[in-house]
């Protein structure tokens, strides 16, 4: 990771894991978060979603109104990245 892992961002993370509900993200990410910057992260999710099921970039934008440099970042992390959005995806249907 690229400078970003330290004692302070654990424990932004394990408390991000202490939260259990959707209300629970609501409050906890209100306090912390941007009303843009929480705009921002569900937006990136959603053109990943999109970018999964193979949709073409002049839909996501119209859907979810992201920049085409947006769609593009996000399609390289899904490349290139980490595979979080992959954890993410394949939890949330284990879910259903």
């Amino acid at each position: 990771m690229i400078n970003l892992k330290n004692d302070m961002t654990d424990r932004f993370f394990e408390a991000v894991l202490t939260l259990k509900t959707v209300d629970e993200c609501y409050k906890f990410f209100e306090d912390v978060c941007t009303i843009k910057e929480i705009k921002a992260f569900t937006q990136r999710l959603e053109v990943a979603r999109m970018l999964k099921n193979k949709s073409l970039y002049n839909d996501i934008v119209s859907a979810t109104g992201a920049s085409t440099a947006t769609i593009s970042r996000v399609n390289r992390s899904l490349t290139y990245g980490s595979d979080g959005y992959d954890i993410v995806f394949s939890r949330i249907e284990e879910k259903k």
